[in-house]
């Protein structure tokens, strides 16, 4: 079961809050420290989230266990009874035991996090795409040409192997399209792969 909660509790987490107990952020919430805990400052987690949630990159709390480790984390969260934080989707799933995940209310209603929420965008703005760039001019190179043809005929298993949540198959059929535009010299070359 999934906890509902506002933009406000995330603010807790990060930014120059100094909330320290759970009936600060909302006082219906019960008398229990606040522990937090989260990605490293070399997390591309790390500055994703602190953007999103604080409107700034890398402003965060300096009060919060953080570990480059998402494992850490999840033992953390999961050993305080009061514990809180953010980690990739991947290690939500491998610990849906021990962890309870957020809803995300973005205005359209709470949402939970999934492989579907990410990738359909509703699990915003704590979904993100990542994307790979190249210069049309760079698809002259056979080898850049082939190893982005690699990248997108094993775009689901190279998704799963490194823990990402893979392209939908009309996902990964724009993200072909554009291939071919961009090597044909009538566009340019992205393609995308969500996660959390």
């Amino acid at each position: 079961m999934a906890a509902s909660v506002s933009p406000e509790l995330f603010r807790a987490i990060t930014g120059s809050s100094h909330l320290t107990n759970w009936n600060e952020v909302r006082s219906d919430f019960p008398d229990q420290e606040l522990k937090l805990f989260g990605p490293g400052t070399d997390s591309g987690t790390f500055d994703y989230f602190t953007d999103v949630i604080n409107g700034e990159e890398g402003a965060s709390r300096t009060d919060y266990s953080p570990s480059e480790d998402d494992n850490v984390i999840v033992q953390g969260v999961s050993g305080e009874k009061g514990g809180m934080g953010y980690l990739g989707f991947s290690y939500y799933e491998e610990n849906q035991d021990t962890l309870k995940a957020v809803e995300i209310d973005s205005g359209d209603g709470c949402v939970a996090p999934s492989a579907e929420t990410a990738q359909d965008g509703t699990y915003t703005p704590l979904s993100r795409p990542l994307f790979v760039y190249v210069k049309t001019e760079s698809l002259a190179k056979p080898e850049v040409e082939a190893f982005v043809q690699y990248l997108l005929d094993n775009a689901e298993s190279i998704a799963e192997e490194v823990q990402f949540v893979a392209l939908t198959d009309e996902q990964k059929q724009e993200a072909l399209s554009a291939f071919d535009e961009a090597k044909s010299g009538s566009g340019s070359s992205g393609s995308e792969t969500e996660t959390s």
